[in-house]
């Protein structure tokens, strides 16, 4: 078994790209023959086509590596892969098709409007923004409709602080989506496998001074992690049942992490899908795996023999 991890790339979060592959690497020589790493660039099809490569990692962030890009490359060149089919991967990529398609499932998701950029020239920031104060009243959650690692989030607890959100938004995507805040316990559901084989691991619940975002997620001292969450019998089976619905209802293969708020009357918010979850030391993906006692090692080698004999299909 040669197991290729694609890490890096060129998105905003290349350097927790290379950190989840570095981290896959080193548990995977625990239980494959052989594992190399290699970065997203001009010699990636060369290496596809000619090195003797049973599987590929994709564990590139950001919009190559989840939007369905890299996914399709793979699939046009031929190879095993693990993760999600490109046009599974679309769809989990843009939030607001996403939320639609759980609308559509029953799954539960904040209120929320997509506004792109040209609206506000268009029709006048202010009263945009007041609008959207109206509808949803504060706090409001702004985040772009494309993205990862919580960059470009902002929580907005006070309508002069609003239009600053939406800058800071629009600094990473042209789109952006303001959802209701929901207040609750937040929580991220790792799921494992493919369709009727999916299984899901504890829940890992995240307590942040301020919000959860790139600096919380990345760096130690400002989270505070439960695995297991402290959560109810009834709050844990509420999650996992969502966090399943979302993952079968998306089309998602071999892993996922699921992110909801458990809202104050016990029913999960999904508020992020995510196809290829951060494995760096901080990553919740991992927290969950070690609370049910697995070894990565062999979590990891089971999801790469899956692909492997999976073949190179969408």
């Amino acid at each position: 078994m040669h197991a290729l991890i694609l890490a890096g790339g060129l998105s905003h979060e290349r350097d927790v790209s290379i950190r989840s592959g570095r981290r896959v690497m080193e548990a995977l020589r625990t239980t494959v023959d052989k594992v190399t790493m290699v970065d997203v660039d001009t010699e990636l099809i060369p290496t596809l086509r000619h090195g003797d490569i049973d599987v590929v990692w994709p564990l590139v962030h950001g919009a190559t590596g989840e939007d369905g890009s890299l996914q399709a490359l793979l699939e046009l060149v031929g190879v095993p892969f693990v993760g999600t089919a490109s046009p599974s991967a679309r769809v989990a990529w843009n939030k607001a098709v996403s939320k639609a398609v759980m609308a559509r499932s029953g799954i539960s998701t904040p209120d929320h409007v997509t506004l792109p950029q040209s609206l506000f020239r268009e029709v006048g920031a202010e009263q945009v923004l007041d609008t959207v104060v109206a509808r949803f009243g504060l706090p409001v959650v702004v985040k772009p409709v494309r993205g990862g690692s919580a960059l470009g989030v902002s929580i907005v607890h006070d309508r002069g602080d609003l239009a600053r959100a939406m800058v800071h938004c629009f600094a990473y995507g042209d789109t952006a989506l303001v959802e209701k805040h929901i207040p609750g316990t937040e929580v991220a559901m790792s799921v494992l496998g493919t369709g009727d084989d999916a299984r899901v691991l504890p829940a890992v619940e995240t307590v942040t001074d301020g919000a959860y975002d790139y600096d919380a997620r990345y760096n130690p001292g400002r989270v505070e992690y439960f695995a297991p969450a402290r959560l109810t019998e009834s709050q844990a089976a509420e999650a996992a049942t969502t966090a399943l619905a979302v993952h079968r209802s998306m089309d998602l293969r071999d892993l996922s992490r699921i992110d909801l708020i458990l809202d104050e009357t016990g029913v999960a918010q999904v508020i992020d899908i995510n196809i290829t979850p951060g494995m760096t030391e901080t990553s919740l993906f991992p927290q969950a795996a070690e609370a049910a006692g697995l070894d990565l090692g062999r979590v990891y080698r089971e999801v790469v023999d899956t692909a492997a004999a999976r073949g190179a299909t969408r």
